[in-house]
């Protein structure tokens, strides 16, 4: 049977839109997910909200876990920060707020800090794991991430060595019973080839973050 094309195929979609994540029913109801956003789902708050609309899953762990990391992590008010000095800088010319948020929030996709670290360092813990569990020897696992990409997402940290972040994030992660998880062990068990090695790097907030939330099963593309 040969495959819907072209025209054909778009005509199929004309005042269908296929969704499974939900949709606005006009003057009635909208539906997120197969819930109720208007009268279930909003009860909520918002970042478990944000949860399920990403990951389908009703989590207030979960939730917490990503405003704490968030606040932990982000909330500097230092203007010399790249995306705060964005933000900063459109303040100052008295730009709107959504502008100079949005164009901050641009400069974040960047590849040594914001977000790409963060889901990089989780990409590599799920790589490296499935690694050792074939048999390889983490040291091996590591000096390979580095000889291939010069290297590891969320250890090191430019103007200095050690993350002011990680004591205090831990002692968060651990009232919710998330800082002693395998792949936060796996991050530190990483810390220390890369602390020992001539690189001397560090974990970073990137990595940890990473390590806490792979602990809860999130995919790299959720964390993103």
């Amino acid at each position: 049977m040969t495959a819907t094309r072209g025209p054909d195929l778009l005509a199929q979609y004309e005042d269908n839109w296929v969704t499974a994540m939900g949709a606005w029913f006009a003057g009635e109801r909208v539906v997120l997910r197969g819930k109720d956003l208007l009268n279930d789902v909003a009860q909520r708050p918002w970042m478990e909200l944000f949860v399920y609309g990403i990951t389908g899953r009703e989590s207030s762990t979960l939730a917490r876990l990503i405003e704490g990391i968030w606040a932990i992590s982000c909330s500097y008010p230092e203007p010399r920060i790249w995306n705060n000095r964005v933000a900063a800088l459109a303040g100052t010319t008295r730009s709107t707020g959504v502008l100079a948020v949005s164009a901050a929030v641009a400069v974040t996709e960047a590849t040594l800090y914001g977000l790409r670290p963060i889901k990089g360092a989780m990409d590599f813990f799920y790589r490296a794991d499935q690694k050792v569990r074939a048999g390889a020897k983490l040291d091996d696992v590591v000096k390979e991430e580095l000889r291939k990409h010069r290297v590891v997402s969320g250890f090191g940290r430019p103007i200095v060595s050690a993350d002011e972040r990680i004591a205090p994030l831990l002692r968060f992660a651990k009232t919710l019973n998330a800082d002693g998880g395998h792949y936060v062990q796996l991050a530190f068990q990483i810390h220390e080839i890369l602390k020992n090695s001539r690189y001397k790097y560090q974990i970073n907030v990137a990595a940890l973050a990473a390590a806490i939330l792979a602990d809860q099963d999130l995919s790299t593309d959720a964390l993103y």
